[in-house]
């Protein structure tokens, strides 16, 4: 009996997804077909030139736009921002440092901070569990 292994395949949403590019932005077949995981390895192994353009300048989905401005997702909605940005965009809005974005950014680094004290704490009950009681 022979095995037969069928392509595994996935909509364009989610290769744009796992190639952090906005869909829309994306060519026409790209969107239109659907994405072997061939294709995608090959896609993040050596992009083509239109990949390379949309990661360079945009526009980006929201996932990157709030890593790049160091905030969370939720934190852009509050900060009004729920459009793809540009590069460019992204750029300015670093340099003008809007009242909400440096809150959302102090917001952040606070819950980086209260992971890894958590992390740290969970590390420490674990060398504690595994000394033998006396």
């Amino acid at each position: 009996m022979t095995s037969h292994q069928t392509t595994q395949t996935m909509k364009p949403a989610t290769a744009a997804k796992k190639l952090g590019v906005y869909l829309e932005a994306t060519p026409a077949e790209f969107q239109e077909g659907v994405v072997s995981r061939t294709e995608l390895n090959t896609l993040q192994a050596d992009p083509p030139q239109w990949l390379q353009d949309l990661r360079r300048n945009g526009p980006h989905p929201r996932p990157v736009v709030a890593a790049k401005l160091g905030v969370s997702i939720s934190g852009l909605a509050r900060g009004g921002v729920t459009e793809p940005l540009t590069t460019e965009q992204i750029d300015a809005l670093k340099q003008e440092s809007p009242e909400w974005l440096q809150q959302e950014r102090a917001t952040q680094a606070e819950v980086r901070k209260e992971a890894v004290r958590l992390k740290e704490k969970k590390a420490a009950q674990g060398e504690e569990s595994g000394r033998p009681r006396s």
